[in-house]
């Protein structure tokens, strides 16, 4: 699964494509700890993410605990339908502080 990341004016926004599972998951880590390197605030966007299993949600943990341990604030934005299911699964929504808002189509916006 590629990680697409973009740096703008202190913010580093990661864009995850494909799946988020226990089949990508050690290449997952690498590349989201890479890409968070270089920012004061961190973006994940997670609208290009077609499937997410336990251990894609375990990266997103361990996404934010990083952040934590460098001082910057991680927002999780544009959810898909199935980073959506996971965290409602889990019902850990309010634990990444961020809004999740549904369109009329029943996706995140």
């Amino acid at each position: 699964m590629p990680i697409r990341v973009e740096q703008e004016n202190g913010q580093v926004r990661l864009y995850p494509e494909g799946e988020m599972s226990i089949y990508c998951a050690a290449e997952l880590k690498d590349a989201l700890i890479a890409g968070m390197q270089g920012g004061a605030e961190i973006e994940i966007n997670l609208s290009g993410v077609s499937e997410m299993d336990t251990a894609g949600f375990q990266l997103l943990l361990l996404a934010k605990r990083e952040a934590a341990k460098q001082g910057k604030p991680l927002r999780l934005v544009a959810h898909s339908p199935a980073t959506l299911d996971v965290l409602d699964l889990y019902n850990m929504g309010s634990y990444f502080g961020d809004p999740v808002f549904l369109t009329r189509q029943g996706g995140a916006a």
